[in-house]
């Protein structure tokens, strides 16, 4: 029989090399007649298998998702990977892993995701120094609408460099329209990590989303659907606009679960896209090329890009044109920016500089895609078969003398009617689930639009006849014009469905009064659901309402519960890991 060479395990090359070189001489030989293939591993095709840890940090799914495409495609490509929830990382040996790949999101205002904050304490510690050896890289999720783009993976990929793992790929820092620049990374990993033998000298294009079927619709392929239900739900009196959106899935065979968000892509205000057309110079009709065609410049703007935040971009091709913008521009002048940027829009820079002239071509060049937003969902499959219920604020504002609108919300609340469908699809919420056992108790606490998951919540657990306690805070404005879903509440509490209600009404007293407020007041009764196993929830703003809430837990397991604030931080973090404690929060 034939002796296949192999590269012993003394020589210089690092594990991955060796497993590459030992498939390739045996492919080799194969290939040339001198061994027969089933004289290798049984009769089939030499792979390399190198060992790869695919890590995620997740809030919404989304990078959950990407790191399990990126397992299964990197299998084709010779590696043997797994994917890890980051949450669940004191459970390996790193001393034992080879290569390591982090998939993570930024939530908020340059914060860990939820499931990733314990992995990046332990980071932090001497015990990290097991990582040393690794071979790694990052893909950072984010959002250039906030300060701290990509902050936890940016965060996370200096911390492995600093304790002497190797980077195999640089970092990539992807806003929310990634899939480009999520696939290019994903490619250059797998080159570095397993440049197979067996595979085709052109390697197929890696799909970032799953290919699909014609019918079946996601966020590449988002469902027609029709609005069905547009209604304020302020009273006289409010200084708010917010509104109960019902959808009809019908036709899509699209499913959800209770937590889940919807995406939608909206339509740019019209007025807005004539009023960027004029300072153009265009008429609309002019074509230009999208990667589906050539279409009228009106329609591109309308439909595919978005023309109220300026990219980076814009603002530099702008600035050659004024001085102003480009002292702006200066790396020590960030925080100044930021503040001339507020409130301003793509069309302010038109109008504020109109020695600035661009082609069609050349405009959109300069502009960001239209990204779907995604809300929270309101409603449950079981209670509302075939819709979906959203509960939106609308924003409308003025600033430096124009009226603005929110995009998506005001697509919704003004532009969409019978004849005009509503593009979506579902995003799936892995990490903010009800618990498995409907015999466990919930605390909600989702201020303004953020009771939406919570009334999603409470029909699910009505329908399914949950025996668990619920028990929901709720806060905004004022009682009589800022109750949301109030006679719908009400009826579960007289029914027994909703256990306790709690609410915060910040501007019905001299003294502004919030939802952790009324945590607080409630410490003793909170700590003792806890302490029964309930599981706790928070929906709503993240860089200050979020906060102030985890702050107010910490000091009721403190206070109450009797704990250090080193032994409540634990308390915090094992609530976490045992999937107890997840939040909703943009």
């Amino acid at each position: 029989m034939p002796t296949i060479p192999f590269i012993p395990e003394n020589a210089p090359f690092n594990p991955q090399q060796r497993l590459w070189l030992n498939g390739y001489m045996a492919g080799f030989l194969a290939s040339k007649g001198y061994v027969h293939t089933s004289e290798i591993r049984g009769g089939e095709t030499p792979a390399a298998t190198v060992p790869v840890v695919i890590l995620f940090g997740s809030q919404t799914g989304t990078a959950e998702k990407l790191a399990k495409q990126i397992a299964k495609q990197s299998k084709t490509q010779g590696c043997n990977a797994r994917v890890l929830d980051a949450a669940e990382h004191a459970k390996v040996d790193w001393s034992k892993e080879t290569n390591l790949l982090v998939v993570t999101s930024t939530y908020g205002d340059g914060d860990m995701p939820d499931n990733a904050q314990a992995f990046w304490d332990w980071l932090q510690t001497d015990a990290a120094a097991a990582m040393a050896h690794l071979h790694f890289s990052v893909l950072a999720l984010g959002d250039t609408n906030y300060e701290q783009f990509c902050a936890a993976g940016k965060k996370m990929d200096a911390r492995l460099e600093k304790l002497g793992a190797k980077r195999i790929h640089p970092l990539a820092d992807c806003d929310l329209d990634y899939e480009a620049k999520a696939k290019a990374w994903q490619e250059g990993v797998l080159r570095a990590l397993a440049p197979t033998t067996n595979a085709p000298a052109e390697s197929p294009a890696i799909q970032i989303s799953e290919a699909a079927p014609e019918k079946v619709f996601s966020k590449t392929n988002p469902f027609a659907a029709r609005l069905l239900t547009n209604r304020k739900l302020n009273a006289e009196g409010s200084e708010k606009e917010t509104r109960h959106f019902e959808i009809s899935l019908a036709g899509s065979d699209l499913n959800y679960e209770s937590g889940d968000a919807l995406g939608i892509y909206p339509v740019n205000c019209s007025e807005l896209v004539s009023d960027v057309l004029r300072a153009l110079g265009c008429d609309g009709e002019e074509a230009v090329s999208l990667s589906s065609g050539e279409v009228p410049l009106r329609k591109a703007l309308s439909e595919t890009f978005d023309i109220t935040k300026p990219s980076p971009e814009l603002l530099q091709y702008v600035a050659v044109h004024n001085s102003d913008l480009r002292a702006l521009l200066e790396p020590d002048r960030k925080e100044d920016l930021r503040k001339w940027l507020w409130g301003r829009e793509v069309i302010d820079l038109l109008m504020r500089t109109p020695a600035a002239k661009f082609s069609p071509a050349e405009f959109i060049g300069q502009l960001k895609k239209m990204a779907p937003r995604l809300y929270s969902i309101a409603s449950s499959p079981k209670a509302h078969a075939g819709q979906v219920h959203l509960t939106i604020n609308v924003v409308r504002h003025q600033s430096h003398g124009r009226a603005r609108k929110g995009v998506a919300s005001t697509f919704l609340a003004d532009r969409v009617g019978t004849e005009t469908s509503v593009p979506v699809f579902i995003q799936t919420s892995h990490g903010f689930r009800l618990p498995a056992d409907a015999a466990t108790s919930v605390i909600m606490i989702g201020p303004g639009t953020g009771v939406a998951p919570f009334r999603g919540f409470l029909h699910e657990r009505r329908a399914a006849a949950a025996k668990g306690r619920n028990w929901l805070f709720f806060g905004e404005q004022r009682a009589a014009s800022d109750f949301y879903y109030r006679d719908e509440l009400e009826q579960m509490q007289a029914d027994g469905s909703l256990a306790k209600l709690s609410t915060a009404f910040s501007r019905d007293q001299a003294q502004k009064i919030y939802v952790q407020d009324r945590m607080l007041e409630h410490g003793t009764e909170f700590w003792s659901w806890l302490q029964d196993g309930a599981h706790v929830y928070v929906c709503g703003d993240a860089s200050r309402m979020a906060k102030d809430v985890d702050a107010a837990l910490h000091k009721i397991i403190e206070t109450v519960g009797g704990k250090s604030a080193d032994d409540a931080k634990a308390y915090v973090a094992k609530l976490k890991t045992d999937k107890r404690y997840q939040r909703d929060v943009y």
